[in-house]
């Protein structure tokens, strides 16, 4: 038998009581950590403070279990001191990826010369997913980001069909198809210019999402599996938050060729738990570091332990600082 290290896990995530534990990555982290001995400490990212040079967190320590309404038990509050009362730091809360979001990385980088934050959160911060993407542009489909209508038009006139979201979306919020038509376009350019002070993303329509967008992920930029998401009836959008449904996989030559590609940089920039978007099997479109998901459906599909292999490189992380 396997003996572990216990360490000592602050989990910066959503409120426990919202959680979906079916098919919540956090939770099934969390799971298997637990099942390793390590304690573990829940706490909100509005309970992040900054006092006297240090980085504070309102938490409690929890223990979990894969009992639907019954799923998680608190003990009492304690103020933990990041740097010095904890090991490691999971930043998993959900976007949007906001300026709340972006201060939470600010403080999270104090403690880093002590304690391990997992993803490396000035990383997390300078990665956002529709923008680090654009590092692998020869991996994606035709691509733009503006906010000038006669921009989108002229792109929708050179692909036909065209895909406009927010640049700081998620779970496929907000996500419009365009056809040929263009009809609406420039009451949803409006729309969108109202609604953010930053531009949008357009990108070609590629019709092989019928067939599914894969999510990808990879721990310290090794694959450790992936699954295919299929859109709903009347749906472009894959994402099982809204609706898609999930089914078994596996990975092409040019995904491979992608994952190659991009496993050297998340490794180097210390983004160890990495979930990346590929349609018909050659079209990257997102790089996700803030809070990624899809492995409880991985390892349901594959019998996998993604959970395990994620503490496994926090394991290793942990003994390179060790070691400097």
């Amino acid at each position: 038998m396997t003996i572990f290290n216990p360490l000592t896990v602050a989990v910066q995530m959503d409120p426990m009581e919202g959680i979906n534990i079916a098919g919540d990555s956090t939770f099934h982290i969390m799971l298997a950590g637990q099942a390793r001995g390590h304690r573990l400490y829940h706490y909100l990212a509005p309970d992040l403070s900054f006092r006297d040079g240090r980085v504070l967190a309102k938490a409690r320590p929890v223990k979990v279990q894969k009992q639907k309404g019954d799923h998680f038990a608190f003990g009492p509050e304690e103020m933990l001191d990041l740097g010095r009362d904890v090991d490691v730091v999971l930043m998993r809360q959900d976007p949007p990826f906001d300026l709340s979001y972006i201060t939470a990385t600010h403080l999270l980088e104090r403690v880093q010369d002590e304690t391990l934050v997992v993803n490396d959160p000035a990383s997390v911060r300078n990665a956002p997913e529709k923008i680090f993407v654009l590092d692998y542009a020869r991996f994606m489909p035709p691509t733009m980001i503006t906010r000038d209508l006669a921009q989108v038009r002229s792109f929708l006139a050179e692909h036909g069909e065209i895909v406009v979201k927010p640049l700081y979306g998620n779970a496929g919020n907000a996500v419009f198809h365009v056809g040929q038509s263009g009809a609406n376009l420039s009451a949803l350019v409006e729309l969108f210019n109202a609604s953010w002070v930053e531009p949008f993303m357009v990108q070609a329509f590629i019709p092989g999402v019928a067939e599914g967008d894969k999510r990808i992920v990879l721990v310290d930029g090794q694959v450790a599996g992936a699954v295919n998401r299929i859109p709903g009836k009347g749906e472009i959008r894959s994402n099982l938050a809204v609706g898609g449904s999930a089914a078994k996989t596996e990975l092409t030559a040019k995904e491979r060729e992608i994952c190659d590609a991009l496993g050297p940089e998340l490794k180097a920039r210390g983004l160890l738990f990495v979930g990346i978007d590929v349609i018909g099997g050659e079209w990257l479109t997102e790089i996700n570091v803030t809070s990624p998901t899809g492995i409880v459906s991985i390892d349901a599909f594959d019998g996998a332990d993604t959970g395990g292999m994620i503490w496994d490189a926090i394991d290793a992380r942990l003994a390179a600082r060790a070691a400097d």
